[in-house]
């Protein structure tokens, strides 16, 4: 299992397109703003990485917005065409 730690909070790195996950890109974006979810999904497009968070379904926090199993809808219709992709889940 790899792992990443990122402001003192453990991650499982569940996917990782092409080794495009780099901590210090990721020490300067996130903020506490994503302690509350499950998941971090980023996604890269012209060398810019934006940031998503997730729950797990059964979360009481969760929306139909920030719903795990909606993850593969907003890479196909929000993510550009060939965009790389990490996926880290929160380990607790």
């Amino acid at each position: 299992m790899k792992i990443i730690i990122i402001n003192s909070q453990t991650y499982k790195i569940l996917r990782n397109d092409d080794n495009c996950l780099s901590k210090e890109n990721l020490d300067e974006k996130i903020t506490d703003y994503f302690d509350n979810f499950d998941y971090i999904m980023g996604d890269f497009s012209y060398d810019k990485v934006r940031l998503k968070g997730y729950n797990d379904s059964n979360n009481e926090k969760t929306t139909s917005i920030n719903d795990i199993k909606y993850l593969d809808d907003y890479i196909n219709n929000y993510c550009n065409y060939g965009s790389k992709i990490f996926l880290l889940k929160k380990v607790k």
